[in-house]
């Protein structure tokens, strides 16, 4: 399913189903520290239901579940909802998977009490989810919006790699990221208050295979370039990488931002 949106890579098409087994495969790259800090703020715990919003492959429910919540996810790629299926099954998880982008979900009013928006909050039309948002929660119910990127200015691999990027997808938006919190638009505060965010550094470990796949399973390879291509970005960023040890970490920051219904 191609997506464009003009917010978004200047509306170069997209299709998440082209990496959608490699972003089950290489995307799952969270460290534990990212999950426990959602879960210490007494969100996404036992006795909780929990719908995540562009769940992509169930990375975050997946990684959550044993924290007891109850999970609802939802994505409008329906290749990435095959996958997250397959995956929680094959772990015994109990999720329901649906596909269905976040301007289309049609819950029950307060059926929520918390909504999770990980690694997708910029891809929403948030005057339509807004009100739909607020809707579908329980009083007092939480918002949390998550993020995490790699440090292109301060780590020389990540670096590398972001410029390779550019080079074959030049409109691809989502590189240059430093250290600051999520972004919320104002619509959001019609139905919401802003409760808490946090912002901090994280190395994230990978070997040469490990981190070719997550570049592969970015916006601006994988979901984009053509087969040529991505045939000649495969070959560059390999031999790019050889001159790297075969493990090694990358630095990252991660950021939450919570916020309450009104």
């Amino acid at each position: 399913m191609d997506i464009k949106d003009s917010r978004i890579d200047s509306g170069k098409a997209f299709d998440w189903g082209k990496t959608s087994e490699a972003y089950a495969k290489y995307r799952d790259i969270y460290p534990e520290e990212f999950y426990q800090k959602v879960a210490d703020r007494g969100l996404c715990i036992k006795g909780q239901r929990v719908l995540d919003l562009g769940t992509g492959t169930g990375v975050l429910p997946r990684n959550m579940y044993k924290f007891g919540a109850e999970w609802v996810g939802t994505d409008i790629s329906p290749e990435q909802i095959e996958q997250a299926k397959i995956l929680s099954e094959s772990a015994g998880m109990n999720i329901d998977f649906r596909a269905v982008s976040a301007e289309k979900i049609d819950f029950p009013s307060e059926s929520f009490d918390v909504l999770t928006a990980c690694q997708c909050f910029w891809y929403f039309d948030h005057d339509k989810v807004a009100p739909e948002f607020s809707r579908i929660l329980k009083k007092d119910g939480k918002l949390v919006v998550l993020f995490m990127a790699w440090l292109p200015f301060e780590d020389e691999i990540a670096g590398k790699s972001e410029d390779l990027v550019c080079k074959y997808s030049p409109d691809w938006s989502g590189g240059g990221e430093t250290k600051h919190p999520i972004f919320i638009p104002d619509v959001m505060f019609d139905y919401f208050e802003f409760v808490d965010h946090e912002e901090y550094n994280l190395m994230v470990p990978f070997t040469k295979e490990s981190w070719h796949g997550r570049m592969f399973a970015c916006r601006g390879v994988g979901a984009s370039l053509s087969p040529d291509e991505l045939d000649k970005w495969d070959a560059e960023h390999r031999e790019m990488l050889k001159d790297y040890p075969d493990s090694f970490e990358v630095k990252h920051y991660a950021a939450i931002a919570v916020l309450k219904k009104k």
